[in-house]
């Protein structure tokens, strides 16, 4: 067990907003599988205790501290509304996620509550993965899930995105889909390019951009995101004509700029958390 004190970091708003789905909070503890590792952490006076045999570059480039936070809170703050989010939720931090694991994860998510992505993401896992430690498994490969019998992915609760991620981990493990190459490409084309998998739509494609191949001018435009849209931002004049999901990441894009990405995590957070809340 080791210590860290990393600048501007909040580690509960940072596991707690949405992004992850593999840590269960414990008191003032979390506990999380990484790859092949069960991890524990907490913050004590700004401190983030760490349970774990990995090193300290993994966290810090996990939890992306090498992110200039505020710079990106004073290139996004355009109104009211993100400068009250930035202000209530200061520390949070996107996080660096597994190509593979967090492309299944937001697969899994579509017209889904956060409990229900974890307990399939778990079952998955359990199914189709290796014990680490008891009731802690690694994500299973693409080779398995791609051979996996269409009985078993059923019993994992997948539902009708049974198909589609056993489309899905048949690309990645024939390596017709290389997902290492998504990191040198732009976002636009890389975006274009999950759009070609099945059952992957611009949301989707964007979640996975933004927390685990770090192109922070990816949008997700989801139902909370898009409430707030329309909640705060009705009288501009843009969305008169631009009513579509796909046309609001185009403005979220426009509106915060290169790191609209962290905009729209601390946004989707506030709204998730406390709803619509007052301006004035």
């Amino acid at each position: 067990m080791y210590r860290l004190k990393p600048y501007l970091f909040n580690l509960n708003y940072t596991l707690d907003c949405g992004q992850v789905f593999r840590w269960e909070r414990e008191g003032n503890w979390w506990t999380g599988v990484v790859g092949d590792h069960v991890i524990r952490l907490s913050q004590e006076n700004g401190q983030l205790i760490i349970d774990s045999t990995l090193t300290p570059e993994f966290f810090s480039h996990y939890f992306r501290f090498d992110d200039d936070l505020p710079s990106i809170y004073e290139s996004i703050n355009r109104d009211l509304l993100i400068d009250r989010a930035i202000r209530k939720y200061q520390g949070l931090r996107l996080i660096r996620q597994d190509p593979w694991e967090c492309l299944i994860s937001y697969m899994l998510a579509t017209a889904s509550s956060i409990p229900t992505i974890q307990r399939r993401i778990y079952l998955l896992s359990r199914t189709f993965g290796q014990e680490i430690e008891p009731g802690y498994f690694t994500f299973p490969d693409p080779e398995t899930l791609a051979n996996a019998n269409p009985a078993a992915l059923e019993r994992c609760k997948l539902g009708f995105r049974a198909p589609s991620i056993k489309a899905a981990a048949e690309e990645v493990a024939s390596g017709e889909l290389d997902l290492n190459v998504l990191f040198r490409l732009e976002y636009k084309y890389a975006r274009e390019r999950f759009m070609r998998l099945r059952g992957i739509g611009e949301k989707v494609a964007d979640c996975v951009l933004l927390f685990a191949f770090g192109k922070l001018e990816a949008f997700p435009v989801d139902t909370h995101i898009k409430q707030i849209i329309q909640h705060y931002h009705i009288d501009d004049s843009y969305f008169e004509t631009c009513t579509s999901m796909s046309c609001m990441g185009d403005w979220g894009r426009e509106y915060f700029g290169q790191y609209c990405g962290y905009a729209q995590e601390y946004l989707y957070y506030q709204k998730r958390v406390e709803g619509f809340v007052s301006l004035y």
